[in-house]
């Protein structure tokens, strides 16, 4: 388990499991996500969560991206920030 912060004061965090990041990458959650300028702002983390409600369309019963939804790119705490920090951690660790 991770925990990121979402904001830049880091009083508010999420916590990120080992099966959040495999479903990350089992769908390429994060391939090409960002634009040529390699800023992450409101408007990149909008386009993720279209991605994947596109992909909750198909793959409904997939309890393991429902999972990720629920408890990472729709909770409350998401903002940019924190998906700059997801994807961070996301390179970390696929890095090794």
């Amino acid at each position: 388990m991770y925990t990121i912060n979402t904001n830049i004061k880091g009083s508010r965090t999420l916590t990120i499991t080992d099966e959040h990041l495999e479903t990350l990458k089992r769908y390429a959650l994060l391939a090409d996500l960002l634009d040529s300028n390699g800023i992450v702002d409101e408007n990149v983390l909008e386009k993720l969560r279209l991605n994947v409600r596109s992909l909750l369309e198909r793959n409904s019963d997939d309890t393991a991206l429902l999972n990720l939804c629920q408890e990472v790119l729709f909770h409350d705490n998401m903002k940019a920030y924190g998906l700059h920090q997801l994807i961070l951690l996301f390179l970390s660790i696929n890095d090794e």
